[in-house]
C-alpha cells in the first residue's frame, strides 16, 4: 500500500468539509493529500441508515475505501440540543428535508426552539471521525463543542449550522471565528487532533 500512503480521500462531496478538513491536516501533516469523492464519481451516493453518528461514520469510510482502494476518512457531524431530545442529531444535514439548504435547515432549528431560553438553548457540536483502510484496519475518534444556539444567525462563514451556533467563552458564533478561531475550538478540530495522535499507529498496522 505503500503508493496509497500519501492520499486520503474524504467521504464527502461537501467543499465546505473538505476545505476545512484540508486546511487541518495540511497544518500538522503536509505529506497527507486530501481529495474529497468529486474526484471519484463512480462512487454512488451512500446511504446513512446508521442510527448514531459512529455508525454512519463507519459506514461511508468502508464503502469509499474498497470503491477507491485509498485510506477514507469519514465525518459524521452534526448539532445536538438536549431540550429538543437531541435533535437535529444525525439528521443535521437534511433537517429540513433531504435537499434542505442550511438556511432552511437553520430555520426549522430556530423555529423548533423559539420557546427555549437560557441554559435550554445549550447546544453540542459532535463530529466522529472513522479512517478505515481497505485491508479493513480502522479507527475511529469523537470530537465535542459545548456551546449554545441562538436565536437568529449572527456572521458570513463556515457552513451548516455555524451562524447560530455560540461560543460562549469566545463570545462568537462558529460563522464569525475565523479559520484559525475555529480549528482550535471546533468539534472536527479536536477529533482530528486526536486522529492525528494516532494516525502513525494506524499506519503501521495497514503496513505490517
Amino acid at each position: 500500500m505503500s503508493g496509497n500512503d500519501a492520499i486520503i480521500v474524504l467521504a464527502t462531496r461537501n467543499q465546505g468539509k473538505i476545505q476545512e478538513m484540508g486546511r487541518l491536516l495540511a497544518a500538522v501533516r503536509p505529506d497527507i493529500k486530501v481529495q474529497g469523492l468529486d474526484r471519484f464519481p463512480q462512487i454512488g451516493d451512500i446511504p446513512e441508515t446508521g442510527s448514531s453518528f459512529e455508525e454512519n461514520a463507519r459506514i461511508k469510510a468502508m464503502a469509499v475505501a474498497r470503491g477507491t482502494g485509498y485510506v477514507a476518512i469519514a465525518d459524521d457531524s452534526g448539532l445536538e440540543v438536549p431540550a429538543l431530545d437531541g435533535e437535529p442529531g444525525v439528521y443535521s444535514a437534511r433537517y429540513a428535508g433531504k435537499d434542505a439548504t442550511d438556511q432552511e435547515n437553520n430555520a426549522k432549528l430556530l423555529r423548533r426552539m423559539r420557546h427555549l431560553s437560557g441554559d435550554a438553548r445549550a447546544a453540542r457540536f459532535i463530529c466522529v471521525l472513522v479512517a478505515h483502510a481497505p485491508g479493513g484496519a480502522s479507527l475511529m475518534v469523537r470530537g465535542e463543542w459545548e456551546g449554545m444556539v441562538l436565536t437568529q444567525p449572527r456572521g458570513t462563514k463556515g457552513f451548516g449550522y455555524d451562524p447560530v451556533f455560540y461560543d460562549p467563552e469566545l463570545k462568537l458564533t462558529a460563522a464569525q471565528m475565523d479559520p484559525v478561531q475555529k480549528n482550535q475550538r471546533s468539534h472536527r478540530g479536536k477529533a482530528l487532533g486526536q486522529l492525528l495522535k494516532k494516525w502513525d499507529a494506524f499506519m503501521y498496522q495497514i503496513n505490517l
